[in-house]
């Protein structure tokens, strides 16, 4: 009794050897990408470097556009009624669509992750989609709700923090060690700290917002004005929905925390230093396009820039988190103080600067204590690679 012949392995081709290449075809170039990839797989999958940089790379290109849509999207809000196809939220959509694509790749071929990273591309994509109608329903039921800090955005920002630690994990885990792998994962954890600040731009665009309507020169049109009566808000009420002191805490507390993981995970001397001043960048260069294309401007947060210099100087120096939060906090609120009198930044609760310093301490020791746990010793640890192939 003879038995069937084991199936014989089809070779994988070579990637195209540059992106201009792959494009320069695009047709045939997603007939070889469909016949060389899109075959089942379990997560840990050998992948070769250059498809790992394709896929990364179509990984940043995905968190571009969302960041690009969301950007246009704030100032759009300051300007004009909230509308579902609003071209911000078709960019937008355009990007969640690759992501989405990205996931349910990784899923089927297993190839460029473990099975830790795909679970937290899994349940980010998940929650974000799950928050998209809850956000319809809630602009359904209260109307224009133009702030950044309602519970279903905040689901939106959730989601997209975790599907962006999935692709920051599943990067680092199998990306061989040198330059490519330190650019890409700076890249990513651009997006993850423009992803956490981007609430406090609602104060960044309404404090401008405001002060252009107290002038006579409102740069909201007046459908978004006239709606707003209707519902009983005045201007301020929509512009600057907060206390004064969210905009700081959550600078401090969300922002530098989030730099700070950046610090530990990437280990470049300057790495938070070099994300927030990409992050600034960015938002300088929108600065530029949207008001030239007649939206309303905002305030940069340019303090961030110290507070990230003081995070790279402190983990180089070893200084403790008990100690290096509140000494960051207060050299932050320092600063801030002469930039907000000339009108750089939103309004600040300037004794916030108190709790905020305990908050950080706190929060920052964490990160201490996390940076040398065991748990975080087995979550570094690349799964076992599973098999080419799901068996028949």
């Amino acid at each position: 009794m003879s038995s069937a012949p084991a199936p014989v392995a089809t070779a994988v081709p070579q990637a195209p050897g540059t992106l201009r290449a792959g494009l320069a075809h695009p047709i045939a170039l997603v007939r070889w990408l469909w016949a060389a990839y899109m075959t089942p797989g379990r997560p840990g999958r050998p992948t070769e470097q250059t498809e790992l940089r394709w896929i990364y790379t179509a990984w940043l290109a995905a968190f571009l556009l969302k960041m690009l849509g969301s950007s246009w999207d704030v100032s759009w809000h300051f300007k004009w009624l909230r509308d579902d196809l609003a071209p911000p939220h078709l960019l937008n959509t355009v990007g969640t669509a690759v992501v989405v694509a990205l996931v349910l790749f990784h899923s089927y071929t297993g190839y460029g992750v473990d099975r830790r990273a795909l679970r937290w591309m899994q349940v980010g994509t998940a929650t974000f989609l799950i928050a998209i109608p809850v956000d319809l329903v809630n602009h359904r039921i209260n109307g224009l709700d133009i702030t950044s800090w309602s519970a279903s955005h905040a689901l939106l920002y959730l989601g997209t923090a975790i599907m962006l630690a999935g692709a920051l994990r599943g990067w680092w885990l199998h990306a061989a060690p040198g330059r490519t792998r330190d650019l890409v994962s700076l890249g990513l954890w651009l997006f993850f700290v423009e992803n956490v600040l981007f609430a406090n731009q609602h104060q960044e665009y309404g404090v401008l917002s405001l002060e252009a309507y107290e002038a006579g020169r409102t740069t909201a049109e007046p459908s978004l004005l006239d709606f707003a009566a209707s519902q009983g808000q005045s201007p301020a009420m929509f512009m600057l929905p907060v206390p004064s002191w969210v905009h700081p805490a959550w600078l401090v507390c969300a922002g530098l925390l989030a730099l700070l993981v950046a610090r530990r995970v990437v280990g470049l001397r300057w790495t938070a230093t070099l994300v927030a001043v990409g992050y600034l960048g960015y938002r300088g260069l929108m600065w530029l396009g949207l008001v030239a294309l007649g939206f309303p401007p905002s305030v940069l947060p340019v303090v961030l820039i110290v507070g990230a210099l003081l995070v790279d100087v402190a983990v180089d120096r070893r200084v403790p988190g008990w100690l290096a939060g509140p000494v960051v906090t207060a050299a932050v609120y320092a600063v801030a103080y002469p930039l907000a009198q000339l009108g750089l930044l939103p309004p600040w609760n300037w004794w916030s600067v108190l709790p905020v310093a305990v908050a950080s301490a706190a929060l920052w020791a964490a990160v201490d204590a996390l940076a040398t746990s065991a748990w975080l010793a087995r979550w570094r640890a690349a799964g076992e690679p599973a098999a080419t192939t799901v068996p028949a």
